[in-house]
């Protein structure tokens, strides 16, 4: 590898990041992956069976992780 990070860098620069999701709408995106997430984590609570952890605990714990690094980036974290 001959580029420099300095190379790199000026080369980035030309490319501005687009997110995938707008920042107008990771509020939205967010609170309904939570929403889902939490939906999906009561109807696992209510029927606790081998057989419902791939139908509704694995996505129930996917929307949950999702939506709130979602939340994250769409209200800021301040500490």
């Amino acid at each position: 590898m001959d580029s420099s990070l300095h190379e790199v860098w000026q080369a980035a620069s030309g490319r501005p990041f687009v997110p995938t999701i707008g920042k107008d709408s990771q509020f939205f995106v967010a609170f309904t992956l939570l929403l889902i997430g939490l939906l999906l984590s009561g109807a696992f609570a209510l029927n606790r069976s081998f057989a419902s952890i791939p139908v509704l605990g694995v996505p129930a714990s996917l929307a949950i992780a999702i939506g709130v690094v979602y939340m994250f980036c769409a209200v800021g974290v301040y500490v």
